[in-house]
């Protein structure tokens, strides 16, 4: 009997045990390339030990040369073609600078606006940082808690109510004439002609 497809399935099945999910990068966030490099410097040490034996029919031509080698190597490589320039170098850190400012005015209100990370140690970075930075109004913002977008959907419903939206919740009585029977209903049996 061939059992290498069940041998297969079982290896399978193994590497399915170790396999993690796979999860999406914040690239908003993300640092940009961060392959500026221009050389690599290295250090290593090497020690070899071997022995060569040479064996003849003839007794007296017979010896053993012991081989001892020992190095250490330093290794400079300097990349030819690399884009990581002064200027670049530059532009990523504003970049990097950039980002870190836009958080900072997007979260601001909030860490300004609870008095209990001021008392805590471990968000002293953050309120300094935030320290001077006012909150702006975002009057895009409904005042009730629907996102915008349901607001305005809810608007054109009941400007049109005749049309019926895919995927909708409706707002007011429902326009379908089925009902739900009661618990104690018994459904009728079918007939067999």
């Amino acid at each position: 009997m061939n059992y290498y497809f069940t041998g297969i399935l079982v290896i399978l099945f193994v590497l399915l045990c170790f396999i993690k999910p796979a999860h999406s990068r914040n690239e908003y966030l993300n640092n940009g390339t961060n392959t500026c490099s221009t050389g690599d410097v290295s250090v290593s040490v090497e020690q070899r030990d071997s022995e060569n034996r040479y064996r003849h029919y003839d007794p007296t031509n017979n010896y053993n040369s012991p081989y001892d080698d020992k190095s250490i190597r330093l290794t400079y490589r300097k990349f030819l073609g690399s884009a990581c320039t002064k200027e670049f170098k530059a532009i990523q850190q504003e970049n990097m600078e950039l980002k870190q400012q836009l958080e900072l005015m997007k979260m601001c209100g909030r860490v300004n606006s609870n008095p209990t990370l001021k008392n805590n140690s471990s968000f002293n970075l953050l309120v300094s940082k935030c320290v001077g930075v006012a909150p702006t109004k975002n009057n895009t913002r409904p005042l009730d808690d629907k996102s915008l977008w349901d607001n305005m959907k809810d608007g054109y419903k009941k400007d049109n109510p005749d049309l019926t939206l895919m995927g909708d919740k409706i707002i007011g009585p429902s326009k379908s004439k089925l009902k739900i029977p009661p618990k104690d209903y018994t459904m009728p049996v079918p007939k067999n002609d």
